[in-house]
């Protein structure tokens, strides 16, 4: 008789169970997946659902998404896509640090934002005033997963991962609020490494689109570091040590530091996101979005011919999964095509 196959993906879940911190969300543990399937013999649940989000048409979407400049010409400028890797990155740092799960945590990383619109958060909130009931990006990439990707059947992602992405955002908010903290600490880890991410990068985004001089930047944050790359490394620290301190209770930052992060996020609020600059390009995204969410309102059986509509709850629900779907290049080559005159060709 021939050996008997060997899983690696046991093998796996067993060094799991010997070397990550007592409070680590192990991959066998998993409450599991809304349908059941058959383990893989080679990866975890928590593997396949990072590979399932990275092959997803809409982590592919990211690439052409707005992160806070409206469809910038620079190369270096970041877009969604860049963001997403660079949360994932910090969350890596910091969960292999706390010896919790790196591919929970990574997997939540990568499918935290799928769900955004073009335009950034302008979209977002195009979407929440005109359809009904409202709309929050952290919902939309949760809707994503479940229903949306291949072809209304979804990812079927582990518990644990929906947990985690459906939990990321926090807004103006408490960063480290418990009535909106992820179940396990591997989905803290990312909403926080969130914010981490997006204050550096958009305040770096924001000198190198001229919208900020260095000058203007409060001593306080350039004390945490005087660049990018050294306010993380403090920031990535302070949040390990924090947590240990705490018991690995849950994902936490020292008091000072908390307060830092709060005040550079509306330290961007107020002279980045809400400036005069970004309202001006912001009403022009809110017109081109309501001007197609209206046009398609009107002619769903045209667009949407190959859209199974039995699966689908109303026209409204349709044409926001459709909008919310669109990169910001997409939005604007149809906004020419629908509402803008066409030059005639004349041989």
């Amino acid at each position: 008789m021939g050996k008997q196959k060997i899983s690696i993906r046991s093998q796996t879940e067993e060094i799991e169970k010997n070397t990550l911190h007592p409070r680590a969300c192990l991959s066998s543990e998993s409450k599991g997946r809304k349908r059941k399937e058959k383990e893989g013999e080679i990866r975890t649940c928590f593997q396949r659902d990072r590979d399932r989000i990275i092959h997803s048409k809409a982590f592919r979407r990211l690439k052409h998404k707005t992160q806070v400049f409206l469809a910038p010409k620079g190369d270096h400028y970041r877009t969604r896509l860049t963001h997403t890797l660079e949360v994932s990155q910090i969350a890596r740092t910091i969960a292999k640090a706390l010896r919790l799960n790196e591919d929970l945590t990574e997997a939540i990383a990568l499918g935290h934002d799928l769900g955004h619109t073009p335009f950034g958060h302008a979209g977002e909130d195009v979407l929440r005033e005109i359809y009904p009931g409202g709309f929050d990006h952290f919902k939309q990439s949760l809707r994503v997963v479940d229903i949306l990707e291949r072809n209304g059947r979804g990812l079927n992602l582990t518990f644990e991962v929906r947990n985690g992405i459906v939990k990321h955002s926090k807004g103006k908010g408490d960063i480290f609020s418990s009535g909106t903290r992820s179940e396990t600490l591997e989905g803290q880890i990312v909403r926080v490494s969130d914010v981490i991410a997006y204050v550096n990068h958009d305040l770096d985004d924001s000198i190198r689109a001229g919208v900020l001089k260095r000058t203007q930047i409060p001593d306080k944050f350039l004390k945490i570091g005087d660049s990018q790359s050294k306010r993380i490394d403090v920031m990535v620290k302070d949040v390990i040590y924090s947590t240990i301190q705490a018991d690995m209770t849950e994902i936490t930052m020292s008091r000072k530091m908390k307060d830092l992060t709060h005040k550079l996020r509306d330290f961007l609020y107020s002279n980045v996101y809400e400036s005069d600059h970004s309202r001006l390009e912001f009403k022009k995204a809110r017109k081109i979005l309501l001007d197609l969410y209206n046009y398609y309102l009107e002619h769903t059986d045209e667009v949407f011919k190959e859209y199974p509509k039995e699966k689908i709850s109303g026209k409204n629900r349709m044409v926001c999964d459709f909008i919310a779907g669109m990169t910001d290049r997409f939005a604007l080559m149809m906004y020419d095509q629908l509402f803008l005159p066409q030059p005639w060709f004349v041989f």
